[in-house]
């Protein structure tokens, strides 16, 4: 198995289903008490939100290289950004590296296609939302893309970063959220998004009758496929 790295902490609620499903999912495919072989950088979300809010894209991208060069000096061979908005970054971080990094989007892409989806809601952060980094590589793919209006991009952008990122998840959230994929649902998407990694801390597909594509869930079982195969 190749050594998977992974650039975390943001936040780290998320990093930490990362590591569980990494090695669910290795235990799984190869049985006993096998698990996944990474490596973990994880940085001060601190520093990351308040380079976002401040567009300074150039610096974050910086901090994502210095974390992929140093999992890849400690034997990462395959990395991962266990983020959706930092993917904004990503060509950045793969250039300067020569291990794969395996693009959550394309992952992402393969699973809606894989459910025979065309049309997808999307939500996540306002900057996943509102940037044309994510959506832009979905459509290159054949998928289209709805996003919810303004007032709610924001609403869904605010409730992340006070309350997801923080550990808190309220009734009062799910609810929103799961009116949001309603109306989305409504507009004529097939599926929804959860284009944030915390949102599959908010939301299950328990949840509702519309298919959720859970981006953490996906990544790392994509990630694990590719650390085994030959």
């Amino acid at each position: 198995m190749k050594t998977i790295g992974i650039i975390g902490g943001m936040s780290w609620e998320s990093t930490l289903v990362y590591y569980r499903l990494l090695n669910q999912y290795t235990r799984t495919a190869l049985g006993g008490h096998h698990s996944a072989k990474l490596v973990l950088y994880s940085v001060d979300f601190a520093e990351i939100e308040q380079l976002q809010r401040q567009g300074n894209w150039e610096q974050t991208a910086i901090i994502l290289i210095r974390a992929a060069q140093a999992l890849e000096a400690a034997g990462a061979e395959l990395m991962l950004i266990a983020t959706n908005t930092m993917h904004k970054v990503a060509a950045e971080v793969q250039d300067a590296i020569s291990s794969p990094l395996l693009h959550i989007v394309d992952a992402l892409a393969d699973a809606i296609l894989e459910q025979e989806h065309s049309s997808v809601g999307l939500l996540g952060t306002r900057f996943t939302m509102e940037q044309e980094f994510y959506s832009r590589r979905l459509q290159q793919h054949g998928i289209k893309v709805l996003t919810p209006p303004a007032t709610t991009r924001q609403y869904v952008h605010d409730c992340i970063f006070n309350e997801l990122c923080q550990g808190q998840f309220s009734t009062a959230a799910k609810r929103g959220f799961l009116k949001t994929c309603d109306e989305l649902h409504q507009q004529g998407a097939e599926g929804i998004v959860l284009g944030c990694t915390e949102i599959g801390l908010l939301l299950q597909q328990e949840d509702t009758p519309i298919k959720l594509y859970d981006t953490t869930e996906i990544h790392a079982a994509a990630a694990v496929k590719a650390a085994l195969a030959q």
